[in-house]
């Protein structure tokens, strides 16, 4: 069929794939599980049957199925970075535990902390462990335990510590490089993830400090008691973990490796690969594990039966941990991500709907709230921040060119609304593992997880202050070039 009959792309026609899209999400994941308490659509098979949707629409409108599959390839091609990072984050996590890393950081992590200040350590520990990791679920599934074992003993607020334990633990996975959030944030809008990382300072930081302020000052208005009572968990742990891996300052390698390629800009995938495997050197000299155990530990993660001895099921929470499988799942829904967003990019559906639906914003700063606001929803619908990315990413990337924003602003959006909103949903599968790990309920915790609330507010309040959404490169570059002209 020749390109002349090939039907126009109306705004209807735009609309309709996005619209059934939004349908399959409000009713199989808010409507069914939560007013008919049927079970929630997966969403992988929401994406599918959005992406069958799409390409029977399109066959409809003249494109050859040829045509419709080459711009999903394109799509995924232009993923293949992100899936790589993704699967090399395992590498690091599987590989830094094997070696004693990460053990050695929560041993001595646990042996910081003092009733005095257990609030404020509870945000301060995850914040060190989740940067070193890049992960919320785990962080909190690890020191998050260990820490709300100690608050019990401590009788201190659990709500609070819960609070702060999620907060801190997001800290990493919005700011890492190792985070796979922060990598398909980047990814999503075509920058590097240093440049997206540099761009988030603006939020993070701040609300870091504030934080870091308000649990200071709620250990004095809250004084956490101390107990006589013997912490058999904490003691278990500490013991358990010293045990079983041989500490020494050369673990601490691994990630002065990513930290020195984070400050100088060496592209992620060589760096945590690099990490892995000084890691899995440093494995096989300094920890008695055999070698199949370490190397098992890049793919299946790590296997706590391999320390030789029966740990509790707390050390195995912690460590059986890492390895490319265990990303098997947000692997898969990005590829099944891209298949809608390539399939609907035929007809430039979502620049089309961006210009009619955000066509009247003219400021800058209106153009950043509109991306904040639409990464908010998508993911409270989607329940899933890597969709969240893929979606909004895609739809603003464009309009945020036209506009002079720098497209490491709408990064910084896609997790400032994004990645650190999904604690504070209740129905959202973070939400759930966050209250089913540390035993607090969202409706007890959120109005504790200071570092959310604050970093929300500082993205919409930079918006109206005209801050850190400056000039892109290209203005730049035409600024001075005006300025050399007028010399």
């Amino acid at each position: 069929m020749s390109k002349n009959n090939i039907k126009e792309t109306t705004f209807g026609r735009a609309l309709f794939p996005v619209v059934c899209l939004i349908a399959l999400i409000i009713y199989g994941i808010l409507i069914g599980p939560h007013v008919f308490e049927q079970t929630a659509f997966p969403l992988e098979f929401i994406f599918i049957l959005a992406s069958v949707i799409a390409m029977v629409q399109l066959r409809w409108m003249g494109y050859k199925w040829e045509d419709i599959t080459k711009s999903i390839i394109d799509k995924i091609g232009n993923a293949m970075p992100a899936i790589l990072v993704l699967l090399s984050i395992g590498l690091v996590i599987g590989s830094w535990i094997a070696c004693g890393t990460i053990p050695m950081l929560v041993y001595y992590g646990i042996k910081l902390i003092h009733p005095d200040f257990l609030y404020v350590i509870a945000f301060i520990v995850p914040v060190i462990f989740s940067t070193l990791t890049g992960t919320s679920w785990g962080s909190v599934g690890t020191v998050g335990v260990v820490l709300m074992g100690v608050a019990i003993s401590f009788d201190a607020n659990l709500p609070i510590v819960a609070g702060a334990i999620i907060g801190g633990s997001f800290f990493g996975d919005k700011l890492s490089p190792l985070s796979d959030t922060t990598n398909a944030a980047a990814i999503a809008v075509d920058i590097s993830v240093y440049d997206h990382i540099k761009s988030m300072l603006y939020t993070t930081i701040p609300a870091a400090l504030f934080s870091i302020g308000f649990y200071l000052a709620l250990g004095f208005i809250y004084p956490v008691e101390s107990s006589t009572s013997e912490f058999a968990l904490l003691t278990t742990t500490l013991n358990e973990t010293q045990a079983a891996f041989n500490f020494n300052l050369l673990l601490l390698i691994p990630p002065l490796i990513v930290l020195y390629g984070s400050i100088k800009r060496i592209p992620t995938l060589q760096v945590l690969v690099l990490s892995s495997l000084v890691a899995v050197l440093l494995a096989i000299i300094f920890q008695p594990f055999a070698v199949h155990a370490v190397l098992d530990s890049l793919i299946h993660g790590f296997n706590t039966a391999a320390i030789d001895f029966a740990v509790s099921d707390n050390v195995q929470l912690l460590f059986s941990r890492g390895g490319i499988y265990s990303l098997k799942e947000p692997l898969v829904i990005t590829l099944l991500v891209f298949v809608f967003i390539g399939t609907i990019s035929k007809i430039n559906a979502m620049p089309i709907l961006v210009d009619r639906l955000f066509g009247w914003v003219k400021s800058k700063g209106g153009l950043v709230r509109s991306a904040l606001i639409s990464t908010g929803i998508t993911n409270a619908m989607t329940s899933n921040q890597f969709a969240t990315s893929f979606i909004v990413g895609d739809a603003f990337k464009k309009k945020f060119d036209q506009a002079g924003v720098p497209r490491s602003v709408l990064s910084r959006s896609l997790e400032d609304t994004g990645t650190i909103i999904e604690s504070l949903i209740p129905w959202h599968p973070t939400a759930i593992f966050m209250m089913t790990m540390l035993g607090v309920a969202v409706a007890d915790y959120w109005c504790w997880q200071v570092f959310t609330l604050s970093n929300i507010f500082i993205a919409f309040l930079l918006t109206f202050l005209g801050i850190a959404i400056g000039k892109s490169k290209k203005e730049k570059i035409q600024k001075k070039e005006e300025l050399e002209n007028i010399d």
